[in-house]
């Protein structure tokens, strides 16, 4: 299912911006989320709800979980609408091709918070959305079930190091080079980058603020020397001295001269940079991911890595100890060293073998 979706500037009034879902629980549901989220969470919740019932067809007090299972078949499958009983053996055998699991497991998230919001305003008597399926053992605790959706839990991309010096020797300013610094040595988020004002920078720290992280956390990071290089050069000469923001990275040619870049203006200096390098992959969010994997092959401590990358848990940041190859090697490296010291020591005497009983089971052969 693909659509067009609309750019929300602010989450104030979503109802007027997105339009509304038809329904009142809906939109107070909307206008609740809009009051503690970012406008990207409020655009995808309008677009989930929007979504689920377009496909399950029912009005919201009418959702049972019954519709709410057929919902998942019908994501996987790609159908536009609830399929038949009879045909989800068919559905479940056929290779169909749907939205990703990790997509499936966000609608129900965003489905189970309409009904849990619903439910504690008493609209509702039960949330539809099961938190799982229990299993014989865990009867006493459906919580603790199996999954609906389970989605594999992918390793993110990251860049190599010559891939690297492709793509920031193929930015054109010294603005690019900068953002493109602040993610890659800094590990900070896109909205981070663009995010950015003239106070936020403190130079003589080499230090960033982040004033307005993700989930509204603040954090002050350092950041290399290099970025500081570029960025002070892209403030004396190519940021538009004529521009009445305090955004530091703006637009450079007209006619948008001296606005506050966008997501997406970003996203095509990139997107440039790695057509002139001839590289496949290389973006925001995978910059960012090589900064804090390279962190952590350098010996930064897990909990460091967590506060460069603004982590809200620290499950969020064991990502990264998959992705830090030359360190796990190293660590396995010393502790096969110590095992084979203990195990095979020189001079010991040799161990004495047992021997083991000849035990004949019906059906099996003997393993040796």
């Amino acid at each position: 299912m693909s659509a067009v979706l609309p750019c929300l500037s602010s989450p104030a009034s979503p109802v007027s911006t997105l339009g509304s879902l038809g329904d009142p629980l809906l939109d107070a549901y909307l206008e609740f989320v809009s009051a503690r989220s970012r406008p990207n969470t409020v655009l995808a919740t309008w677009f989930d709800l929007k979504v689920f019932f377009a496909v399950v067809g029912k009005p919201v007090a009418a959702v049972r979980p019954v519709d709410v299972l057929g919902f998942i078949s019908a994501q996987r499958a790609g159908l536009p609408s609830l399929p038949e009983p009879h045909l989800l053996p068919v559905i479940a055998s056929a290779d169909c091709v749907g939205v990703s699991l990790r997509t499936i497991r966000r609608r129900l998230s965003t489905i189970g918070g309409l009904y849990g919001f619903l439910a504690a305003r008493g609209d509702v008597s039960a949330n539809p959305v099961p938190r799982g399926l229990p299993t014989r053992r865990e009867k006493a605790r459906p919580s603790q079930g199996v999954p609906l959706v389970r989605a594999p839990r992918m390793l993110p991309r990251i860049l190599a190091p010559v891939e690297v010096d492709a793509l920031t020797g193929a930015l054109r300013s010294h603005r690019d080079r900068a953002m493109v610094a602040a993610m890659l040595l800094g590990g900070l988020r896109r909205c981070e980058v663009l995010g950015l004002r003239l106070g936020d920078v403190r130079i003589g720290e080499r230090q960033l603020f982040i004033a307005d992280g993700k989930g509204g956390h603040q954090r002050l990071v350092p950041v290399s020397p290099r970025f500081f290089d570029h960025l002070g050069v892209y403030l004396d000469k190519e940021r538009p001295p004529e521009a009445e923001t305090d955004h530091v990275f703006l637009v450079l040619k007209r006619p948008h001269r001296g606005r506050p870049l966008s997501a997406a203006g970003l996203d095509q200096v990139l997107a440039s940079a790695r057509e002139r390098a001839g590289l496949a992959h290389g973006s925001c969010h995978e910059l960012r991911h090589t900064c804090l994997t390279r962190l952590r092959e350098a010996g930064m401590a897990l909990e460091a890595v967590q506060a460069q990358a603004g982590h809200a848990s620290i499950e969020s940041t064991r990502i990264y100890l998959h992705l830090a190859d030359d360190w796990l090697a190293s660590q396995y490296r010393r502790a096969a060293e110590v095992i084979d010291a203990q195990v095979y020591a020189v001079g010991s005497p040799p161990q004495r073998s047992v021997a083991e009983p000849q035990v004949s089971i019906p059906g099996f052969r003997r393993l040796r």
